[in-house]
């Protein structure tokens, strides 16, 4: 009789597994990849599995939430050299447990002294150059690790950056992703100075699986490591910078690094249904989300459905006036006068909600007129309930091309995405910070962390975090469904260097919206595209202040990995 019990149940577990789809899960939604990470004591999510694991010992030795930020985002450098690098800039939102208290950091680098406007101007360029010395601005990120770790480090930076160098001396194995990034890097940089002497060995960029180590850069993050942030912005480094720059007639000097600091600001917010959402002011375009949730937050959005042509109408055309402000408002706070309160209060987004047509789509959309008044992302935290939100970025996957000597790094080419316009908001001057793609991302409760999470990817960032907010507040998402779920990417107008949207734009839906959607939107006048990779790369950890645990979710759309203890 058990026998044969036995031998029934088996035969319906069989049944019932059979019919399972490959993307059919047992718990949680279709789309969902995985479950939760969920641990007690710290939790680190990355972009690379290596660098959460490096994270995650960091933490297990005592460190801080931006100890081992640090050492994830040096380990990310190196595993990850197609988003980042210390030639790159920094952003962090840090909640400190024992002020109970938001921290906003923008260690983003200034243009060089010495090229103008007028340089641009009477050498004919329409727009800043995505590569050569041209668009190179001072690299902010390794003054950033500093400045976190003089606020919030607890261990010295000396064992934060030791993973980093001894992976970069023995060398790790490179994964998939980031080898079919290499090789596409390759064949745009390979006969740049010092490019296949660091990243090419044997004349080839590595494939998948091969061991890949970088001694270059192993000797310069111990020059930072032992020597402090001077020995990037005033010693050995700074002077192959400089040395570099003027062979190849670059503008960015010793002067430029000696002269660079990072700012502390104060986050900014908007309350969207109970919780708070807190992004970086600008020179960033974090407050372009902030926008779009407060015009949203104006209809019911759980009503409408995930994934249904009203929601999908309703965000893309929130999305457009945000941007449309973005373009023309947006910039170094040092050198331009942006109303960000005004942005993102109440009465300016009843007034942009009230453009909106929920039948046809927006061709062209001008920006408000205000009254007087693209990386990596980490994030990780510890035991005592600290959480740090942290993005890093070259831009343009590798950046300039311009490699400095030996160092085993490029330099970002964030100033590219300066305006050549006389008069515009973001125009290029000297000593000025470009206007910034990158942007981290905070949510609280009623005063209490609640969510620390970013979405990497250009000017996918504030469609994804405001995605992010809406699938786990609307539409109640667990923090890992929230990623997974097919996401919404609009492009239209959105560089500075891009002409104003003026035909709709491009909608881009991935994969998983159903096709009576698709012609639905078609029929209200969007053009559907469909991006390749352009859909960005997301980590979370959200904190449950009942039951004491943290839950984490990595991006199941690269190589991330969220893990806990």
């Amino acid at each position: 009789m058990k026998s044969t019990l036995a031998c029934c149940l088996l035969v319906m577990l069989t049944v019932s597994f059979c019919g399972l789809k490959a993307q059919d899960r047992v718990t949680g939604l279709p789309f969902a990849t995985r479950s939760e990470v969920i641990a007690r004591h710290g939790m680190a999510a990355t972009s690379q599995p290596l660098a959460t694991q490096v994270a995650l010992d960091i933490l297990k030795k005592g460190g801080s939430a931006v100890d081992a930020a640090i050492a994830a985002n040096a380990m990310l450098g190196l595993v990850e050299p197609t988003g980042n690098g210390v030639g790159g800039d920094l952003f962090a939102i840090v909640w400190d447990a024992n002020t109970k208290q938001l921290y906003g950091l923008n260690a983003s680098g200034r243009s060089p002294k010495s090229l103008t406007l007028s340089y641009f101007l009477e050498n004919g360029y329409t727009s800043i150059p995505a590569s050569g010395p041209l668009p190179v601005s001072v690299p902010g990120a390794v003054d950033g690790w500093f400045e976190l770790h003089g606020k919030f480090g607890k261990l010295p930076m000396t064992e934060l950056l030791a993973p980093a160098i001894g992976y970069a001396r023995e060398g790790f194995p490179v994964s998939e992703l980031i080898a079919y990034y290499l090789q596409g890097s390759a064949r745009i940089y390979k006969t740049w100075p010092n490019f296949a002497d660091t990243w090419m060995p044997g004349g080839q960029a590595p494939a998948k699986g091969d061991v890949f180590a970088n001694p270059r850069l192993a000797n310069t993050l111990e020059l930072i490591a032992n020597g402090g942030r001077d020995a990037f912005y005033k010693g050995v480094i700074a002077d192959k910078i400089d040395a570099h720059m003027k062979s190849i007639d670059g503008f960015l000097s010793k002067e430029d690094l000696a002269a660079h600091t990072s700012e502390w600001v104060d986050p900014v917010s908007v309350n969207y249904r109970g919780y708070d959402v807190w992004e970086l002011p600008p020179n960033g375009q974090g407050i372009a989300a902030l926008q779009m949730l407060q015009i949203l937050e104006g209809y019911d959005i759980a009503a409408m459905g995930f994934g249904s042509a009203e929601y999908i109408h309703t965000f893309t055309e929130a999305k457009k006036l945000a941007f449309a402000d973005r373009l023309k408002f947006y910039a170094d706070m040092d050198f331009a006068d942006v109303p960000v309160d005004w942005l993102i209060s109440d009465d300016y987004a009843a007034e942009r909600r009230a453009m909106i047509n929920q039948n046809r789509a927006m061709r062209s959309v001008p920006a408000g007129q205000l009254k007087d008044g693209d990386t990596i992302y980490l994030t990780v935290a510890d035991e005592d309930g600290n959480m740090v939100s942290l993005i890093q970025s070259n831009y343009r996957g590798m950046g300039s091309g311009v490699v400095p000597g030996d160092l085993g790094f490029m330099l970002q080419d964030r100033g590219e995405l300066f305006s050549l316009e006389e008069g515009h908001a973001n125009v290029y001057e000297p000593g000025k910070r470009p206007f910034h793609t990158i942007i981290p991302a905070f949510i609280t409760k009623d005063g209490e962390p609640f969510m620390s999470f970013g979405v990497m990817g250009g000017g996918m960032q504030p469609q994804g975090h405001a995605q992010i907010v809406i699938n786990m507040i609307d539409f109640g998402m667990n923090v890992q469904e929230a990623g997974d779920a097919p996401r919404i990417y609009h492009v239209g107008g959105d560089e500075y260097n891009e002409p104003a949207m003026s035909d709709g734009g491009t909608l881009n839906l991935e994969s998983g919206i159903d096709y009576e959607v698709i012609r639905k939107l078609r029929m209200m006048g969007h053009t559907i595209g469909y991006s390749i990779g352009g859909y960005g790369g997301y980590q979370a950890i959200m904190w449950d202040k009942d039951r004491k645990v943290y839950f984490g979710a990595s991006e199941s759309r690269k190589d991330g990995q969220a893990a806990g203890y």
